[in-house]
């Protein structure tokens, strides 16, 4: 069975930093194209960044350039380093394997606060 679980968000300051990262497990990992999503008006979620089975990126518009995705196929991981966070950069972040399966982790928090 599919299961993705994120870690790493917390609190921080504006202009802090944090690295998310979603562990996969039960599928071969490398063969399919992952994500990062978030809360967003208009849709369910915002696609922050998807990445594909090797290392095509494609980043939202509101985080290019301070957001970048990553993953590491031999450990079945995929993480998203956060940088000069801002506080509309607050919510659940979500691990998901697009469809067919459409596969979600459970989400972690991200708080950006002074």
């Amino acid at each position: 069975q599919v299961q993705l679980v994120e870690s790493g968000g917390g609190l921080v300051q504006p202009g802090g930093s944090l690295r998310l990262s979603c562990a996969a497990s039960g599928f071969t990992f490398n063969g399919y194209a992952m994500g990062w999503l978030r809360p967003a008006p208009r849709k369910q979620r915002e696609l922050v960044v998807s990445i594909h089975g090797g290392v095509q990126t494609t980043y939202a518009d509101s985080v290019k350039g301070r957001f970048t995705v990553s993953r590491d196929n031999a450990k079945n991981a995929m993480y998203l380093q956060m940088n000069s966070l801002k506080p509309e950069d607050t919510a659940v972040y979500y691990c998901n394997r697009p469809p067919p399966g459409d596969y979600w982790g459970q989400g972690t928090q991200v708080t950006v606060s002074s």
